[in-house]
C-alpha cells in the first residue's frame, strides 16, 4: 500500500495525520504526544518506511520540547522492526543533531552509547562536528554538483533540475516509498532551514516532509565517499514569483488577476503540467484588479510569517525565488534560513544571495557591514515583504540600488549607499510607477512596511496580513483610507462641533417640547410661587446640569478629542492609548444616552422637592404626569444622539484608528455589541410615537383638547425621525459587517 492507496481510500497517510497531531500538541491543543503504535499501518509493504518516519518526526518534535526528549535506543525498544530499517544510521544522526541543539553534547559520547554503529555514524557525521572535514564538504559539494535527472539517491528518483539556490540544488523526485512527487533539495553544508520548516505546517508556508543525511559516492571521484544534506518537501508546480514578475514587466496592470494566472501557467507548461480544469481560487483571482492581486498575495504570505514567528522561526531571506504557487495560485514561502527562537539552536552562516540583497532591510544591510550590529527581528521580514509587493504591484524594485560590483573589497560601499537609499524612503519618481487605480489603503500598507527604522513598520505578521485584507475589500478601504477630499475625511476634523450639535438638537427640541406640554398641563395651575419656584429649578438643570453632563462626557471622550489631532501630527501613540481611543470612539453614543437620561430623569423625579415651600401640592397624578414627560423627552434626547454619534463615529472616527497598531477579538466583539445596542435603541426610536398617543389617551377630553397639536408634532416628528434612524443603523450594518471581515477574529463566537 502507498500513500494513493490510503487517498483512494478516503484516509488520510499516517504521516500526516501523525504530523497534525503533534501540531496541535505543540499549541497546546492535547497535553500528550500523540502515541507512533497508533499511526502505523498493518500489514502494508510501506510500514517500516512509515514507522521509521514517523520515528524520526516523533524525535525531532520530542527533543523541541524540554522534559520529552527520547534515544533512538528507546524507539528500538518499543519496536524491534527499527533494526531493519535501512536508514536506522540516520535516525542516530538525527537523534545526535537534536540533542545537540538541546544541549552540548560530544561525538564521542554519544558514540559510546551506540558502540555497534559508532564507525558508521561518525563517518555520517563527520561534516557536521566541530572538527570541520574541509575535503568531505568538497566532496560533499562535487556530489551535489554532479548530480543529473536519472540519478537515484536514497528513496528518491531525481526526475528534474529545479534550479540552484543559496541552500543548494532542487530536483523534481519520486519518493519510492510513499509513490509520491516531492521537491529534494542537496546542499554540501549545514542548513538550518529543513529543521526550522519542518515543524511549519501552514497552507501558506511550503510544506517540509523531513531532511536527513545521505551518503554517496560523486561522480567525479568515485573512490571518495561524501555525505550531503538532503530535504525533501512539498511539490509546487505554479512556479516563483520571479515568473510572476517577468510577466509583470512584459504585461501591464490592467490585465488584473489574469496576469498572475499567466505567469502560473506558463511555469506550468515548462514542467509539463496540465492547469486545474476547475478552480475556485482562480476565479477569485481573475475577478480583482492587479493591486489587488497583489494585496490577495501579500496578505497570505504575511500570514506565514506571523505563524512563523509564533513558532520561533524568521525567514531572513525574502525574495521571489523563494515564493512559489500551487497550481491554483496559492502563495507559499519556503526557505526559511534562519531559526532564532530557541537559546540552544545551532549558530549557522548562509553566504549572502545577490538575489536576496534588493529586498533586505536597512539593519540587514548594516549587518553585512558590521557584524556586531545588533541581529535584525521579525519586522525585518516585514520590509522585505513590503519590497517584495511593491516590486509585484509596479514591476520595478522600490529603491534604486547601484550594481554589486564583482570586486568584493568594493562591496561594503555598494552595502552603504543601500542603507542610505533606505533611509531616504521612497522617492517621488518611485511612486509615480504605482498603477494608477492602486488603492490609497494599499500604497499606505507597502509604505509602513518599507519605512527604515523597524519600529515604524508593521509590528508582525498578523498586522499586515489585517492591512492588507482591508485593501482587498472595497468598503473598508474607503472607511480606513477615504478618498481625498471625501466628506468623509473632512468630517474628521470637526468631530468636537458636529458630536456637540448631534446631542445638543435633539436635547433641545426635546426640552421645548417638554415647556410646552409642562406649561398646557401643569405650570399654567401653579400658583405665582410654584411658577417661580419652577422656573429656579429648571434654571439649576439647564446653567448647572447639562455643563456637568458636558464635562462628564469631555473626560469619557477625552481620547476621541486628542488622538485624531495627536496622529494629524505624526504622534506615535502606545497601543494602550490607541485600543482607549477605539473604546471611546464605539462607546461614546452610549455614555451619551446613559448621562444625558440621567439628568432627565433627576429632572423629572426632582419635582416635588423643587416645589418645596411654595403654596402648591403636588397631587400623585401631576407627579406621574410630569416623570413620564420627562420619560418621553428624555428617550427623545437620547435615541436620536445615540444613532447621530454612532454613525458618525462608525463611518468617520473609528476606522482612521485601524490604520496604526494592532486589532483583536475585544475589538470585534465591541463592534457586535453596536450592532446589538443599536437594534435596542431602534425599538426605543419605534416605540416614542406610540407612547405619545397611548400617553394622550389616558388624559381628560379638556386636557387632550389642549395639547393635541403638541402631540401630533411629536407624533409626526418622531416617525420621521425614526426612518432617519432607521436608515442610519442599515448604513452602519454594512459598515460593521466590512469592518468585521478585515480584523480577522480568531476564536471569537459570531
Amino acid at each position: 500500500m502507498t500513500v494513493a492507496d490510503f487517498a483512494d481510500r478516503g484516509e488520510t497517510d499516517p504521516i500526516t495525520r501523525f504530523t497534525e497531531d503533534w501540531q496541535h500538541c505543540l499549541r497546546g491543543e492535547r497535553t500528550d504526544p500523540p502515541p507512533i503504535a497508533e499511526y502505523i499501518p498493518d500489514g502494508t509493504q510501506v510500514r517500516l518506511a512509515v514507522l521509521t518516519d514517523l520515528v524520526r518526526i516523533d524525535l525531532r518534535h520530542r527533543w523541541d520540547r524540554e522534559g520529552l526528549g527520547k534515544r533512538i535506543a528507546e524507539y528500538r525498544k518499543e519496536f524491534p522492526e527499527v533494526e531493519q530499517s535501512a536508514e536506522l544510521v540516520d535516525l542516530l544522526c538525527e537523534e545526535f543533531l537534536a540533542r545537540r541543539r538541546y544541549g552540548p553534547l560530544e561525538l564521542t559520547d554519544f558514540l559510546a552509547e551506540y558502540p555497534e554503529l559508532a564507525q558508521q555514524v561518525r563517518a555520517r557525521l563527520t561534516v557536521y562536528t566541530d572538527d570541520d572535514d574541509s575535503a568531505d564538504t568538497e566532496r560533499a559539494a562535487a556530489l551535489v554538483a554532479g548530480l543529473t535527472p536519472g540519478h537515484r539517491i536514497d528513496d528518491f528518483d531525481l526526475l528534474t533540475d529545479l534550479g540552484t539556490g543559496a541552500l543548494g540544488r532542487v530536483f523534481l523526485a519520486k519518493q519510492r516509498s510513499m509513490q509520491r512527487l516531492v521537491a529534494v533539495r542537496l546542499s554540501a553544508g549545514w542548513s538550518a532551514s529543513g529543521h526550522s520548516m519542518a515543524k511549519l505546517d501552514h497552507p501558506n508556508v511550503v510544506r517540509v516532509f523531513d531532511q536527513r543525511l545521505v551518503t554517496a559516492t560523486p561522480a567525479t571521484a568515485p573512490e571518495a565517499i561524501a555525505s550531503t544534506r538532503l530535504v525533501y518537501m512539498q511539490y509546487l508546480p505554479g512556479g516563483t514569483a520571479a515568473g510572476v514578475l517577468a510577466q509583470r514587466r512584459r504585461g501591464t496592470a490592467a490585465d488584473g488577476g489574469a496576469l498572475l494566472s499567466r505567469a502560473i501557467d506558463t511555469a506550468m507548461e515548462a514542467k509539463g503540467e496540465i492547469r486545474p480544469a476547475d478552480s475556485s481560487v482562480r476565479r477569485e483571482i481573475a475577478a480583482l484588479s492587479w493591486p489587488e492581486t497583489v494585496a490577495w498575495i501579500g496578505r497570505r504570505l504575511a500570514d506565514a510569517l506571523d505563524y512563523a514567528e509564533q513558532h520561533g522561526v524568521l525567514h531572513r531571506e525574502i525574495k521571489p525565488a523563494n515564493v512559489l504557487f500551487t497550481a491554483e495560485g496559492i502563495p507559499k514561502l519556503a526557505d526559511f534560513a534562519v531559526r532564532t527562537a530557541a537559546p540552544r539552536s545551532l549558530t549557522n552562516t548562509i553566504a549572502v544571495d545577490p538575489d536576496s540583497l534588493p529586498y533586505r532591510s536597512p539593519e540587514q544591510l548594516a549587518q553585512l557591514l558590521d557584524p556586531a550590529a545588533p541581529a535584525p527581528g521579525p519586522r525585518s521580514d516585514i520590509f522585505s515583504l513590503g519590497a517584495l509587493l511593491w516590486e509585484l504591484l509596479t514591476g520595478a524594485a522600490p529603491f534604486d540600488d547601484p550594481p554589486m560590483p564583482t570586486d568584493p573589497d568594493a562591496r561594503a560601499e555598494t552595502f552603504a549607499t543601500m542603507v542610505r537609499l533606505r533611509e531616504h524612503s521612497i522617492t517621488d519618481a518611485t511612486l509615480a510607477r504605482l498603477p494608477a487605480d492602486t488603492p490609497s489603503a494599499l500604497r499606505r500598507v507597502l509604505l509602513g512596511c518599507l519605512q527604515a527604522d523597524p519600529h515604524q513598520r508593521w509590528s508582525n505578521g498578523k498586522v499586515l496580513a489585517q492591512q492588507l485584507d482591508l485593501c482587498l475589500d472595497q468598503r473598508a478601504r474607503d472607511l480606513i483610507d477615504p478618498p481625498p477630499g471625501s466628506w468623509r475625511q473632512r468630517l474628521r476634523a470637526w468631530r468636537i462641533p458636529l458630536v456637540v450639535l448631534a446631542v445638543l438638537v435633539p436635547n433641545v427640541l426635546a426640552s421645548l417640547y417638554n415647556i410646552q406640554h409642562s406649561r398646557q398641563l401643569i405650570t399654567n395651575r401653579l400658583s405665582g410661587s410654584g411658577q417661580h419656584h419652577l422656573d429656579i429649578g429648571t434654571g439649576v438643570v439647564n446653567f448647572v446640569g447639562f455643563p456637568l453632563a458636558a464635562v462628564v462626557l469631555g473626560y469619557l471622550g477625552r481620547y476621541l478629542i486628542t488622538v485624531p489631532h495627536g496622529l494629524y501630527r505624526g504622534v506615535d501613540y502606545p497601543p494602550q492609548t490607541l485600543r482607549h481611543a477605539r473604546t471611546d470612539t464605539i462607546l461614546f453614543g452610549h455614555w451619551v444616552v446613559l448621562v444625558t437620561f440621567t439628568l432627565w430623569m433627576l429632572a423629572g423625579i426632582s419635582f416635588p422637592v423643587v416645589l418645596y415651600g411654595s403654596a402648591d401640592n403636588v397631587t400623585a397624578a401631576d407627579y406621574a404626569h410630569f416623570v413620564a414627560a420627562h420619560a418621553v423627552c428624555g428617550a427623545i434626547a437620547v435615541t436620536y444622539p445615540f444613532f447621530l454619534v454612532t454613525f458618525y463615529g462608525i463611518r468617520c472616527l473609528y476606522p482612521m484608528f485601524l490604520r496604526y497598531g494592532e486589532v483583536g477579538d475585544a475589538d470585534v466583539l465591541r463592534l457586535r455589541r453596536v450592532r446589538r445596542r443599536c437594534g435596542q435603541y431602534l425599538t426605543v426610536a419605534a416605540s416614542i410615537p406610540l407612547l405619545a398617543v397611548a400617553g394622550a389617551t389616558l388624559l381628560p377630553p379638556s386636557e387632550l383638547a389642549q395639547i393635541i397639536v403638541q402631540v401630533r408634532v411629536l407624533s409626526i416628528g418622531s416617525i420621521i425621525a425614526f426612518v432617519i434612524s432607521y436608515l442610519l443603523f442599515r448604513a452602519m450594518e454594512r459598515d460593521l459587517d466590512a469592518l468585521e471581515r478585515v480584523m480577522t477574529p480568531s476564536n471569537v463566537e459570531p
